[in-house]
């Protein structure tokens, strides 16, 4: 397999052969991401594809694919749909594929064409929200605004295509941290989707939000004022049957429950913690990460 730049996937397709269809991001703006800074978004020939959908098809059993990089879905159909009909035909008994997407990606697909790849073996999409607030969204300059995401996550989940989205704990800044929670959770109920993955903020050096840090328009909520936006987005989503969890390396307190049987049980936990004012039973600094 032949891989360029940066490659990343979701905690959720770590047992997935990652197919790098694309090399770095479409979008390439948002003010707190240093993934792909400084790289050139491509589409990479359907030869050069092919060739890794083939030799992939000997290494025995594989049951799911992830179509890398940042933005998978934002390849135009008639570049899309020959690199799953190949994998159809080269990689037997695969069960799943997933691959990224953004609000622009997925308004720019029809309906039919969305339940077309739904055919063709694309059953989920991963689709970062990061927060709810309009005004947070034109500053970290994610693309798209509220209601434009709530379209998108709807459109995917109207196309059968399973939905994971994804928040930034901490992203609104303590200034804002309060209308942040507040308009995630209305954003969250609103597209209703199949995962939601609650991540906290880490502001890297060389990134736009970075450099508002050390210019002091931007500070961060701290350790339980992170805790009381994911106890608020918590509290007020309603979910048909949703997976929420705050598992990921980022985050001080790992949660993982089912929405809404858990719902209960999992504000009480987080408004425990906040009360205690327990640094310890927070993840500490030194096995957090990105």
């Amino acid at each position: 397999m032949k891989y360029e730049g940066m490659v990343i996937r979701p905690p959720s397709e770590a047992r997935s052969l990652l197919l790098q269809i694309s090399v770095g991001c479409s979008h390439n703006k948002c003010t707190f991401c240093p993934t792909y800074k400084g790289e050139k978004f491509r589409i990479k020939t359907f030869e050069e594809i092919e060739e890794d959908i083939i030799e992939a098809s000997g290494y025995g059993h594989i049951e799911k694919i992830f179509l890398c990089d940042g933005d998978a879905l934002i390849l135009p159909m008639r570049k899309l749909v020959p690199i799953l009909e190949s994998i159809n035909t080269h990689i037997k008994g695969v069960q799943r594929i997933g691959l990224y997407a953004n609000a622009k990606s997925i308004l720019r697909k029809t309906p039919e064409e969305l339940a077309q790849l739904r055919n063709l073996g694309v059953k989920i999409a991963y689709l970062g929200l990061e927060t709810g607030n309009d005004e947070i969204l034109q500053k970290i300059q994610k693309g798209a605004d509220s209601l434009q995401t709530i379209e998108a996550g709807r459109k995917i989940k109207a196309a059968g295509i399973e939905l994971s989205v994804t928040v930034l704990l901490g992203i609104g800044g303590k200034a804002r941290s309060m209308e942040h929670a507040q308009d995630t959770a209305r954003v969250l109920t609103e597209i209703d989707p199949d995962y939601v993955g609650a991540l906290t903020v880490m502001v890297v050096p060389g990134t736009a939000l970075y450099e508002e840090q050390v210019s002091g328009g931007f500070e961060l909520p701290g350790k339980f004022g992170f805790l009381e936006e994911l106890g608020i987005m918590v509290a007020n989503s309603d979910f048909t049957d949703c997976f929420f969890t705050s598992n990921h390396a980022s985050n001080y307190l790992p949660i993982r429950a089912r929405m809404p049987q858990e719902k209960d049980e999992t504000v009480r936990l987080i408004q425990h913690v906040i009360e205690s004012s327990n640094k310890k039973v927070l993840r500490p600094e030194y096995l957090r990460g990105l």
